[in-house]
This record gives structure tokens, C-alpha cells and sequence, in this order.
């Protein structure tokens, strides 16, 4: 429930039932289209063919729809579930496992058991809360450089495909920015009309299917994807997505939540599912001022996010088909794009100590490299680095001291 002070940045107008209703499909949707392509980049960066990636994105709207409908339903508070947009994007920088996909479920498997851990194990949590997230925003940053470069590579490789989605992209970024990704989308959509890609999807590849997958437990892996998937998605989404609910009035129940991310977590990932977990910053469409004047009554726009989910998951089969066809660079262009204000978000949360720039810039660095050592991505390595020159160079010095 809110807390008894709880209270709005600006004044709300007063909106009904069907106003709160609607803010929660819109930051289901918006979510959706804004970063389904990130999703699907990063499955099949790890292995997965195109059922396998359905299957997967099918999983992860089934968890994210029970767990928004049964948590705001159950605590009255406006709780949403998202898949960890930098989670995945770290997936698409990755390198494919040497084990293939079930090597990459194996390492989702233990990144949903590290979630739970957090939420049962209090000493376990108050130790992650410890991880300097200047590096994890760094690795994200750096991992996130690469993907944000893609629209305009493409755009000089296939201009008559990618420029209108870039142009779209670019003045709804001036004029509505929550709507500059999904318009993008839509523009792709006409951009696949008109090279006539849609009449190439066969109507017996629309349904989706769940393809189950018997994960292995590689220990190169789980060091190359479990560890920094774990630390992404908790110092990028559960920890945020608690102060963004906690700003607007409401204490997020971390044992359930945190329990009910991993578990999802785990058992989605026999199925091909990334993850689960706390919405960050979309999940202010559901608690703040639009989604009504009366927080005591937002709780209904998780609700009605949840069922959009569920609703959406159906159309998974629908979205692979259709990237099958696609021209290419195109898919890569609406996950790039998608991206860029995580990037700007996460290069500036990574810099933002003036006294201490040097390890989260040399993060970025090593994990922008995409360098592979001993069968472990650069995210590790990048991690790795900045903790080392943390180390070296004293963590909490003055610059004066450490000039000595």
C-alpha cells in the first residue's frame, strides 16, 4: 500500500477507472515494442534458432503478466515485471557459448537462483547492494556502445530501408520521446510492406510454440553470462525499479518479488526464457500521476499491464516470423535505437564520481572491445579490470592522498 505521506512531484488531474486501466496497457505496450527486438538480438546472439527464441520470448510475457497481475492485485501497489532490457542487451555482445543455447539456459538457470538468493538470503542481498554501480554501469555502457552504433552502420549499408526508421526515430525523440522507439517500429512495419517482406511470412509460422531446453552447466559460461547477467539486472532493474515505486509512495515487498524474479527466472529458462524482474523506468507509466490522481488506486494499472502481457504473448510467434524476413540490419537498427538512453543513462551513472572516473571509464573501455579470453566475454573481463584498478588506486581516496 502506499505510505500515509505519500504524495505526486506535480499535481494529477483527476482521472476515473478507465484512465488508470489504460496507463498500465500503455506501459505494457510501450515496453513491448520498445525492446522486444533487444530480446530477441540477444537470444539468438547465444544460440538460439528462431523457435527457441520464440519460446523464449513467449515465457518471459507469461512471467511478467502473472507476476504484475498477482503482485499488484495481492499488496494493491502498482508492481510491474519487466525482462532486463540491459540484460539482454548484455546477451547480444556476448560470444555464443562453446555448449550452444543450453549452455546459455544453464547460466539463466543460476542467474534466477542468484535473484532468489537476494530476496531470501539478507546477508546475500546486503552484499550485492555493496557492488560499486559505477561498474556495473560501466560494463553495461560499454556493452551497450556497440548495439547504439548499429542503426547508423546499417544506415550507410541499406539508406533506403533504415533512414526513415532513423527519421522517425529522431523527431518523435523532439516532439513525444516515450513514443520515438515504438514509432520507429511502426515505420519498419511499413518499411517491410513496401519491400514486399511480409508477403514472404508463411501464415504456419504465426503461432507460437514453446520449445523446451535441457540447460548444461558450463563453468566459462556461468562466468561469462550468469555473473554479469545477475549483477546487470540488479543494479540495473530490481534495485532502481524499487526507489522509482518507493518516489511515488509505495514500499516494494522484496522477499516476494525478488523470490518470485528468480524462480520465474529459472523455470522460464527451460523454456528459453532470459529472465524476470522489477520493471525500472517504465514502471513509473503505472505509478505516477497518469496513471491517476488517487495512488491508492494505481494498483489497477499493474493489473490491467499484467493482463496486456499475457494477451501479448500469443504475438511472439508472429514477431519471429516476421524478423525472419526482414531486411537486414533492420531488426538490429530497432534494438540500437532502443538503446540509447540506457547507454546515455548508464555512461552517466558510471562517470558521475568525479574522483574516482578512471576504473568505470576503463570498464567501458574493456567491455566496448568485445575481447574474449578462455572462452569468457569481455563483460567479465571489463568487471574484472575496474575492480583491479579500483584496488590499486584506493577506493574512497581523496585525490589529493592518492597523489600522496
Amino acid at each position: 500500500m502506499p505510505t500515509s505521506g505519500a504524495t505526486d512531484a506535480q499535481p494529477a488531474p483527476a482521472h476515473g477507472t478507465a484512465h488508470t486501466l489504460l496507463a498500465g496497457v500503455v506501459c505494457a505496450l510501450v515496453g513491448f515494442t520498445s525492446s522486444f527486438a533487444v530480446v530477441l538480438a540477444g537470444l539468438r546472439a547465444v544460440g538460439a534458432d528462431p523457435a527457441q527464441a520464440g519460446s523464449g520470448l513467449t515465457a518471459v510475457l507469461v512471467a511478467m503478466g502473472l507476476g504484475s497481475l498477482i503482485f499488484s492485485w495481492r499488496y494493491r501497489i502498482p508492481i510491474t515485471m519487466a525482462w532486463s532490457t540491459p540484460g539482454v542487451a548484455l546477451l547480444a555482445r556476448g560470444l555464443a557459448p562453446a555448449g550452444g543455447f543450453p549452455a546459455a539456459v544453464g547460466a539463466f538457470v543460476v542467474t534466477g537462483v542468484l535473484l532468489a538468493l537476494t530476496g531470501l538470503v539478507r546477508p546475500f542481498g546486503d552484499l550485492v547492494q555493496k557492488i560499486p554501480a559505477s561498474l556495473a554501469n560501466a560494463m553495461l555502457a560499454g556493452v551497450l556502445l556497440i548495439l547504439c552504433l548499429a542503426p547508423f552502420r546499417a544506415l550507410v549499408h541499406s539508406p533506403a530501408a533504415i533512414a526513415p526508421v532513423v527519421l522517425t526515430w529522431l523527431v518523435l525523440l523532439r516532439f513525444a520521446p516515450r513514443w520515438a522507439v515504438p514509432g520507429a517500429l511502426v515505420t519498419s512495419v511499413v518499411v517491410l510492406g513496401v519491400t514486399g517482406a511480409l508477403g514472404r511470412v508463411g501464415t504456419g509460422e504465426l503461432l507460437p510454440t514453446l520449445t523446451p531446453v535441457l540447460p548444461r552447466f558450463d563453468p566459462a559460461t556461468l562466468v561469462a553470462i550468469a555473473l554479469p547477467l545477475f549483477l546487470v539486472t540488479m543494479t540495473s532493474q530490481n534495485i532502481p525499479g524499487t526507489a522509482v515505486l518507493a518516489g511515488f509512495g509505495y514500499r516494494t515487498p522484496w522477499l516476494p518479488t525478488m523470490a518470485y524474479g528468480g524462480g520465474a527466472t529459472a523455470a522460464g529458462a527451460l523454456i528459453g526464457g532470459p529472465g524476470v524482474n522489477l520493471a525500472a523506468i517504465s514502471a513509473a507509466l503505472a505509478a505516477g500521476p497518469e496513471a491517476g490522481s488517487d495512488p491508492a488506486r494505481r494498483w489497477l494499472a499493474g493489473v490491467s499491464c499484467g493482463v496486456t502481457h499475457l494477451l501479448l504473448a500469443p504475438v511472439s510467434g508472429v514477431v519471429i516470423a516476421v524478423s525472419q524476413v526482414a531486411p537486414d540490419g533492420l531488426l538490429a537498427t530497432i534494438a540500437g535505437l532502443a538503446l540509447v538512453g540506457t547507454f546515455a543513462a548508464s555512461a552517466t551513472a558510471a562517470l558521475a564520481d568525479a574522483e574516482q572516473r578512471v576504473p568505470p571509464a576503463l570498464t567501458i573501455v574493456i567491455a566496448a572491445t568485445g575481447i574474449s579470453v578462455l572462452g569468457i566475454g569481455a563483460p567479465f573481463w571489463a568487471l574484472l579490470g575496474g575492480f583491479i584498478l579500483y584496488a590499486a588506486l584506493g577506493v574512497g581516496r581523496t585525490p589529493r592522498a592518492k597523489a600522496g
